[in-house]
């Protein structure tokens, strides 16, 4: 089916482009730049989900249920594509066929939607990089910083691709084109109220599983860190954002201010 097939129908069938995102699972945005003509070669896995959408007039086919996505959950937004498939049975290969204008992660076959970040997310995420990048530059050190999106298969299988607000690499040799092939030493999550759960549960186990040596846990709503240092022992440990964190995988050398991050959140809102 051509785009002006897919125009002609929608305009006889009197489809807004919201009714149509909710018929296809498309995202709004993808399919105004489709149909504004922004996006000259959509993804063939977007343009089968649309032929689903047009194809019928009574129902949106999903798997052969009228009407219904049995794909969806709670936290995933990400739930067209293939219609064989359900929530857990998603590989990389169906995550590299997602919308290129979105953000999405696939843990352990599921595949999660990552809404746009607030504007307080990338100030902290900014100023939490910057002291780490000074730090690590300053000692002309090997391991890398870097800050999302960044592909990180953790698993180096073929169900789990996530990306760390920020991360560290010591070990060069996991760099590939696409990404990283394996864990970093170090993750940093800043969760939302929309990351929460994944952030503190489902990523917190495949990082501790997958060999991250540290982990920390932003929470700007809480005004709390959480540490994991998983080469000590398996406690969480939880501070208030006031005075300095050290990371453990420095010795406690690189040390974050605490109280400029709470500054941050208590200037914008949350």
């Amino acid at each position: 089916m051509t785009l002006e097939e897919m125009k002609r129908i929608k305009q006889e069938r009197g489809y807004s482009l919201a009714q149509l995102s909710e018929r296809s699972g498309v995202p709004l945005g993808t399919l105004q730049k489709i149909f504004s003509g922004e996006t000259a070669h959509p993804r063939y896995a977007t343009l089968q989900a649309l032929e689903r959408a047009l194809g019928d007039d009574s129902t949106a086919y999903w798997g052969g249920e009228p009407d219904r996505n049995p794909q969806r959950v709670e936290e995933a937004g990400v739930y067209y594509g293939k219609p064989s498939k359900r929530q857990g049975q998603y590989t990389i290969e169906d995550y590299y066929e997602l919308p290129e204008d979105g953000r999405s992660e696939l843990i352990d076959g599921v595949l999660y939607d990552m809404a746009s970040p607030s504007f307080v997310h990338q100030h902290l995420l900014s100023r939490i990089f910057s002291q780490i990048s000074r730090f690590i530059e300053g000692r002309n050190g090997d391991c890398l910083p870097m800050t999302s999106p960044v592909d990180v298969r953790l698993d180096c299988d073929e169900r789990t691709v996530v990306q760390p607000d920020i991360l560290i690499l010591c070990d060069r040799s996991k760099i590939c084109r696409w990404g990283i092939l394996g864990a970093p030493d170090f993750c940093l999550e800043i969760v939302s109220e929309t990351t929460r759960r994944r952030d503190y549960t489902k990523k917190l186990q495949k990082y501790v599983d997958a060999g991250v040596k540290e982990y920390w846990i932003v929470d700007p709503a809480r005004k709390i860190l959480v540490t994991y240092h998983w080469q000590d022992d398996y406690t969480a440990h939880m501070q208030p954002l006031q005075g300095k964190a050290a990371l453990a995988i420095y010795q406690g050398e690189l040390q974050i201010d605490l109280d400029e991050i709470a500054q941050l959140i208590q200037d914008y809102p949350v």
